[in-house]
Order: C-alpha cells, then sequence, then structure tokens
C-alpha cells in the first residue's frame, strides 16, 4: 500500500473539521483522490483531491450521523480510513456506538509489538497508539449487518465512536437508548462508568453484541494511546490504582464483572476459532420464555429454535441452574437478580473448538433503565432471519421511549386472588387451590402450597400487630373475612363487606374494597365503617370523590403505606390510608388485571385469561400527582 492514512479523532461532530495524516512508502509525491462514503448506504459524499501530508474534511450540517470512510488513492493503491460523524444535537432517541477500541486492539494482529494480540504471546504490543493506519472493521464485519440494516427497516439513528463514551455522561443525556454490536470487547472505565449511570438514570441499553465489555483498556496521551497490559503483574497501575488494572474487568484485582452492565460475560459464554469458526453458522437459539414482549410477533413456542447463524464465534452467558424446566440466573457470577433469560444456546461442545460454554439471551433492570442483550456476536448479520428481525425490532421499539408498562412474568394458573408473604407470591385458584412461587421476572412455575376456600381478596401485613398477626388474610365469595396461620390452616374471624373484591393492609390496618367503596375493620368490634363510598352509589351521590374519580373497585393492594385499586375503567388508582374520604389519584392503565397484589415498588397483577404480570415504572405517568397530595391526618 504506497499510501497510509490516519485521523485525527475517531469521530466528528456535523459541521466540524478533521484533519487526516497522510504519508507514502516511497518518495513519490504526496497527492491523489479521497472518497468519502457513508458505511450505511455505499453513497459517496465527497469526491476531491489531497495534497501533502494533512487533508482537511470540513463536515457539513447536512451530513447525517453515520459511519464514513475516507478512501485516499495514490498510483491505483488506496488506504481506508473509518470515522463516525456525530449528530450537533440529537435526531433520534437511539444511539449506535461504533467499537473503535476493538477494532485498534485487533489491528496489525500477530505483529510483534504493534497488536494487542495475539493474546497470550509475550511480544503482543501493551500500548498502541490510535495515530496510525488500520484500525477498521476486522474481515469478519461483525458490525456492517446492524448498521446497514437500520435505515432500510426505518430506524434513523444518531452514531458515536466507542470512544465518545469514555466521558460520555452529557452525549448520552440527550438519547433514551444506546446501542452497541457486533463485538464490542475493549471498554474504559469511562466508557462503563458513563453508560452504568445512564441506564441507572433510566436510559436504557441494548447489546446486539458478543465478548462484550470483556477487557479494560486505559487511553493516555490526550485519548490517542490505548493501554491494556492484559497482565496485571506488567500493569504499573496496579499498585497505585487496581481499579483501572487493565485486565479482564471481572479479575483481580478489578474484580467488577462485565455481568454488572451486561447481565452475562463470556467466562460463560463459548468461542470456536481459527478453522472451527465456520461451525457458528450451524447453531441456533432455542425459546425459553416465548411469552415476553421480546418474542411478541414471532409466533414462537416454548423450546422452539431461531436465529440459525446468529451464534456468533464467540458468545456471552450468565451461570444459570434449571428449576422445573426454567432457567434461572444464580448471580453467582455477578449477575444482577433481576436477570430474565429469554433464550439459551447449549455450546459446551465446543470445548474441542475453542471453549465450550452457552450462549444466553436475557433482559434485565439496572437503576430506572433496562438492558438487553443478545449475547452473540454475529447478531446483526442475521437480520434477515424473520424472528431475529422481529426481536429486534421490539427491543428498539420499546426501549427507545421512556419504559413502562405491564410486562409478563409467566403464567397465572387461574389465579383469583394474590398476596405476598414471607417473601413468596400466593395465590388461590377459583377451584380452592393455594399455590405460591417466587417472586421473580422470570417465568417460574406455580407450586401447590394447600388449599383455600373460594376467596377474592388476600392479603398479608407488612409486620405483625397486637390485633393482626403475620399470616394469609382473605375475603371469600361468601363474604367472610379469614386467616390462614401457616400451623393451623383456615379460620374465619368476621364477616366482610358485602361485595368486597380487593384487601389491603397498611399500617396495621385492613382495608377492603366492595362495589360501593371503601371499608375499614375495626378489630375490637369486628365490624366494617365505610370509609369513602364509590362514584354513583347512593352513597357517594353527589359528593366529590377526590382526585382521579372513577368506577367502582374490581382489586384492592397495599404497598410501601399506600393503597392502589384497579377499577372497572382500566385504571390504577392510588391514595393514603387513612379514615377519612380523601379521593383515588389516578396513577396509570391496570393492564386489564382484575386482580392485583404490590411489592417492593412493584404492582403485580392479573386477570381470567390473562398472564401474570408485573409494572414497575408506573410512577412517572402520576408522579407530580403523587407528590402533590397534601399530607391528611387520619384524626
Amino acid at each position: 500500500m504506497t499510501v497510509h492514512a490516519y485521523a485525527e479523532s475517531t469521530s466528528c461532530v456535523q459541521g466540524g473539521a478533521l484533519r487526516f495524516h497522510l504519508a507514502r512508502a516511497s518518495r513519490a509525491p504526496l497527492r491523489g483522490s479521497v472518497l468519502v462514503e457513508d458505511v450505511a448506504t455505499d453513497l459517496a459524499v465527497l469526491d476531491g483531491e489531497f495534497t501533502g501530508p494533512v487533508w482537511t474534511l470540513d463536515v457539513s450540517t447536512g451530513w447525517r450521523s453515520s459511519l464514513y470512510r475516507a478512501i485516499f488513492t495514490a498510483d491505483e493503491e488506496s488506504s481506508e480510513v473509518y470515522f463516525v460523524v456525530r449528530a450537533a444535537r440529537p435526531s433520534s432517541p437511539i444511539l449506535l456506538s461504533i467499537p473503535f477500541p476493538t477494532w485498534q486492539a485487533y489491528n496489525r494482529a500477530g505483529i510483534p509489538g504493534e497488536s494487542i494480540y495475539w493474546s497470550e504471546q509475550p511480544t503482543r504490543a501493551s500500548r498502541v497508539s490510535f495515530d496510525r493506519p488500520g484500525g477498521g472493521p476486522p474481515p469478519e464485519r461483525w458490525e456492517e449487518g446492524m448498521i446497514r440494516w437500520l435505515g432500510p427497516a426505518g430506524y434513523d439513528v444518531d452514531y458515536c465512536s466507542a470512544l465518545d463514551l469514555h466521558e460520555g455522561r452529557e452525549l448520552l443525556s440527550g438519547y433514551r437508548l444506546l446501542t452497541v454490536s457486533g463485538h464490542d470487547e475493549y471498554w474504559s472505565a469511562g466508557m462503563r462508568d458513563s453508560v452504568e449511570e445512564f441506564v441507572r438514570r433510566g436510559g436504557n441499553l441494548a447489546v446486539f453484541s458478543g465478548n462484550t465489555c470483556w477487557w479494560q483498556f486505559r487511553l493516555e496521551d490526550d485519548g490517542r494511546t490505548m493501554v491494556c497490559y492484559r497482565d496485571a503483574i506488567a500493569d504499573p497501575i496496579a499498585a497505585v490504582d487496581p481499579a483501572l488494572t487493565t485486565v479482564e474487568w471481572s479479575s483481580a484485582p478489578v474484580n467488577r464483572p462485565e455481568n454488572g452492565l451486561t447481565g452475562v460475560s463470556f467466562r460463560r459464554g463459548a468461542g470456536t476459532w481459527g478453522p472451527y469458526m465456520q461451525l457458528m453458522r450451524e447453531e441456533s437459539y432455542t425459546v425459553r420464555f416465548p411469552e415476553h414482549w421480546v418474542f411478541e410477533g414471532t409466533k414462537l413456542c416454548e423450546g422452539d429454535t431461531f436465529g440459525k447463524g446468529a451464534i456468533g464465534y464467540e458468545t456471552d452467558a450468565c451461570d444459570f441452574v434449571e428449576e422445573d424446566g426454567v432457567p434461572v440466573a444464580t448471580g453467582r457470577d455477578g449477575t444482577p437478580p433481576s436477570f430474565v433469560v429469554l433464550a439459551t444456546a447449549d455450546l459446551r461442545h465446543w470445548h474441542r473448538y475453542g471453549q465450550g460454554g452457552m450462549a444466553t439471551m436475557g433482559v434485565f433492570g439496572l437503576g430506572a433503565g433496562t438492558v438487553f442483550t443478545a449475547s452473540t456476536v454475529n447478531w446483526g448479520n442475521t437480520l434477515h432471519d424473520p424472528a431475529v428481525d422481529r426481536i429486534t425490532r421490539n427491543v428498539l421499539d420499546r426501549l427507545s421511549v421512556r419504559t413502562g408498562g405491564w410486562e409478563t412474568i409467566g403464567g397465572a394458573d387461574g389465579v383469583g386472588a394474590m398476596t405476598v408473604f414471607d417473601s413468596l407470591l400466593y395465590g388461590a385458584t377459583r377451584d380452592g387451590s393455594l399455590l405460591t412461587r417466587e417472586i421473580s421476572d422470570q417465568n417460574l412455575r406455580w407450586r401447590p402450597a394447600g388449599t383455600a376456600p373460594a376467596l377474592v381478596a388476600l392479603a398479608t401485613p407488612r409486620e405483625a400487630t397486637a390485633v393482626h398477626p403475620i399470616g394469609l388474610y382473605g375475603l371469600t365469595a361468601d363474604d367472610r373475612l379469614v386467616f390462614r396461620d401457616p400451623e393451623h390452616g383456615w379460620t374465619t374471624l368476621a364477616d366482610g363487606p358485602r361485595g368486597g373484591v380487593g384487601l389491603g393492609m397498611v399500617n396495621g390496618e385492613l382495608f377492603a374494597a366492595a362495589a360501593d367503596g371503601l371499608w375499614l375493620f375495626d378489630p375490637e368490634t369486628s365490624t366494617w365503617s365505610l370509609v369513602e363510598a364509590a362514584p354513583g352509589t347512593s352513597a357517594g351521590a353527589g359528593t366529590s370523590a377526590g382526585t382521579g374519580a372513577g368506577a367502582e373497585a374490581v382489586a384492592l393492594a397495599a404497598m410501601n403505606g399506600r393503597l392502589y385499586m384497579a377499577d372497572a375503567d382500566g385504571r390504577i388508582r392510588t391514595r393514603l390510608p387513612v379514615a377519612t374520604p380523601v379521593g383515588w389519584t389516578d396513577l396509570c392503565d391496570a393492564g386489564g388485571c382484575t386482580v392485583l397484589t404490590g411489592h417492593a415498588g412493584t404492582l403485580i397483577g392479573t386477570a381470567s385469561g390473562r398472564p401474570l404480570l408485573r409494572r414497575a415504572n408506573f410512577l412517572s405517568e402520576a408522579a407530580s400527582q403523587v407528590a402533590a397530595e397534601a399530607p391528611v391526618s387520619a384524626g
């Protein structure tokens, strides 16, 4: 190659300028042609000439945010330089990061002293510069499929270099969703800190990548030198600031498994290399949670396979165990307990070809945000597969807007009343069975826990009081208030309000919802008094039902010192547990739920013919209304 070129940065903002440095291996004049193309479309945006060792590109404000390549040609020999044009201001809710650090790590692989590769060769470099040619996509072009698919699929996204994330808090603040794709293996502490903060504050992350965030690297020389010793003993920073040691994120002395960001890790994943790489084209994912929103519209069922070839040559996975045929993350490897396994691929037979392991596609909540991971390198190059296409659209469509709404967390098994007791979810079925399951977003199975009378509502106190011991409290279809002691079974405590549909216990007091309003139980007299009449009833006619007045109740629950009601208009309403008619504040849609309970800031519900649902991010719809509620005295 007679022309050698590199750019002074991996990205440039619209309306900015980017300088390129050029050299020739011979003494021939340093001049030639330059062609700049949009990688996503292969359309040329500039056709010009260069003369001398420095050429400056003035990026028009009209250039769309994308990945570009500048092709410098002299004497029919050429050199490509890749760079991103960033949006001057966000034009899309989606930001796609291009993994320039990983590209640079593989640049000149196998050349002693010039590349971070190969992995364990003593002649590998520990420091490489961005001020040199190369550092573009690897021959396999893991990122190209996603880049070329987005536009024709209807997604106009903004682009950034992964290096822009190193101090990227301000950049990320303008977006709802950060997406990484392909092979995003190298992350600096600044990159990871910025992205984790973004998600915890309510942003979302979609990882269509494998072997993601595996190595930590540092930046030096104003960000133009990439440092990665891959060895704590050799890295001098280990004795000064161990957290910045350039080793695997999960290794000592960093001890910060990438699972905390992505939910998965290559440590549990699989790899097939060299002449065996083509084996990846024979592998597929197996569906483990078909009711989840990620699979909406795919028509896939449990146990179906999909995405043949999407399992790239490197995959990520979490440690999990099978419980009643359901994969459940153990958390032993640093995976957050909220991680939901959606699909798996058993690749343990790859131990003959590189590294045996698994691939686990999943989703989890991180702070106020959501993280989805495909856990495989080749996902973006398999978007011609209808299931892969649909899943990708589901993820982009949902996570590029403010998250919220009800999510399926399993089957309901005919449950008609629910409560949380002893950190377990209990449900009473309409045929008289008492069931239980762990509180989890994973599609766990219900297990038998005894029998129950014909219950229409269940409740449990947060803590025992002198008059209300810990246990299950219920309302029966024949209007009785009953109690279940774990040692003595069900007993009747008193009559219940006529037509009761919901039960909630707050601060040692027992509230019930019925068609005619909200009732409060007096344990001394075993009687009920009407606290607030339902709108439209004779008791409530001509009176204000307060903020968000709606239809009669169909379910009631209590959580964190507050009552929640599902009403016949399909809304969730909330109020403080006081013995005066303060009205109900409209909160969010009820998701069709006619059975309701709450736990740790999450509402859990279902209805006849509906799955088990949960909603955690309901506060955004009415936070201002709830915050504006005036304190009300119970006296």
